[in-house]
């Protein structure tokens, strides 16, 4: 009687822990995985996003605003750059939208004009990057997180309407050595929409997941590549 005893409580606690160390890896690290790896999957479908950022340093300020539209292959970018540590503090500004490979710059009274000197862009590898599960350059680098961080489950919250849940990543890099970053994935479609990095003080927001973005096309954008003046 005493044998037996003896041997359910050591059963139990057998199945106890195998039960406790089954939660600890699903809720560990290797649950991180697998969330990202939805997020990996999940960002393999996406066509048109919209990213803004900002980002400062001791002595910089920069802001960047990135529209892309994979089905029409047009890129927008818009950067405001501010260097404080001269007198008077220098400014750059860009506005440039990219349309099946040829780009157009603002000018300042408002209206498109290609460069004098080459220039041009497309959609096309950053959204084949992302089709094929890889870092994309804009969109948070979800894979090498998955090879390189570690993971942790953070809180629930809501960006930009969505809720998210928070993941802390660390990884090496930055200037400090080590990179710590937040990132929130959505709780239904695992879509990155926010993205904060500590040894930059930046702050990355996604949206407009396969949304129909309007673009302010240049008007040459819109005539036929092959079309040219005094053409019939």
């Amino acid at each position: 009687m005493g044998d037996r005893y003896w041997l359910w409580v050591v059963v139990r606690l057998a199945v106890g822990v195998a039960i406790v160390a089954w939660a600890a890896s699903y809720l560990g690290s290797g649950s991180g995985e697998k969330e990202f790896q939805k997020t990996v999957d999940a960002m393999k479908q996406v066509h048109s996003f919209r990213v803004a950022s900002s980002s400062s340093t001791d002595n910089q300020h920069h802001e960047m605003l990135w529209e892309v539209d994979c089905n029409r292959d047009i890129i927008h970018h818009q950067m405001h750059f501010v260097v404080s540590s001269t007198d008077p503090a220098q400014e750059l500004n860009q506005d440039q939208i990219f349309v099946q490979g040829r780009e157009y710059d603002r000018q300042q009274d408002g209206s498109w004009a290609q460069p004098r000197y080459g220039g041009g862009g497309s959609s096309r590898q950053y959204c084949n990057n992302l089709a094929q599960g890889l870092d994309s350059g804009i969109l948070p680098q979800v894979a090498t997180m998955i090879r390189r961080g570690i993971l942790q489950k953070g809180d629930k919250k809501i960006v930009n309407g969505v809720r998210c849940r928070e993941w802390l990543v660390t990884m090496k890099g930055g200037f400090s050595g080590l990179e710590h970053d937040t990132i929130c994935l959505g709780l239904n479609d695992h879509l990155p929409y926010e993205l904060t990095v500590d040894w930059e003080k930046g702050r990355w927001s996604f949206s407009d997941y396969n949304s129909a973005i309007r673009f302010d096309l240049p008007e040459a954008a819109l005539q036929p590549a092959n079309a040219t003046p005094g053409s019939n």
